[in-house]
């Protein structure tokens, strides 16, 4: 029978050892050891038989994994049937909304110009004329 590794990507694509561990249904030192870790290399060459992290900077950052390469393991290594990789949509967040708000007002923009728009420029250029005539006159 197939387990499923349901993994959230709320607020980032890449997901700690917790979440590792949680979907992978494996203890916490199971999933450092299937880790591919070196302490004479920071950042090893990727093995296939191993769980990858992503690129670290400092022995001290914490290991970060892409939720495909958990699901590649899962599948690959630990020889788990049926694996998804389950995408959670993040709450709306402050961030979010503005950029919402953001992309409101510029389709009000675009509207509002496209209905002023005149078709071609030969017609732009009389109406500009008339208009500039008109102030001439007043």
């Amino acid at each position: 029978m197939g387990s499923m590794v349901a993994i959230d990507e709320s607020n980032t694509n890449l997901i700690g050892i917790d979440e590792v561990q949680r979907a992978l249904n494996r203890s916490r030192a199971s999933v450092y050891r299937y880790t591919n870790t070196d302490s004479q290399n920071l950042n090893p060459s990727f093995n296939p038989r191993k769980l990858n992290s992503e690129y670290r900077k400092d022995q001290k950052e914490p290991l970060l994994f892409d939720p495909n390469e958990v699901a590649r393991f899962a599948k690959d290594v630990l020889r788990i049937k049926e694996v998804t990789v389950e995408v959670l949509n993040s709450p709306h967040n402050v961030t979010q909304q503005l950029l919402n708000d953001i992309l409101a007002e510029l389709k009000a923009i675009r509207f509002s110009l496209a209905a002023e728009a005149p078709a071609d420029l030969a017609s732009h250029r009389a109406k500009r004329e008339s208009d500039e005539e008109e102030e001439l006159a007043a």
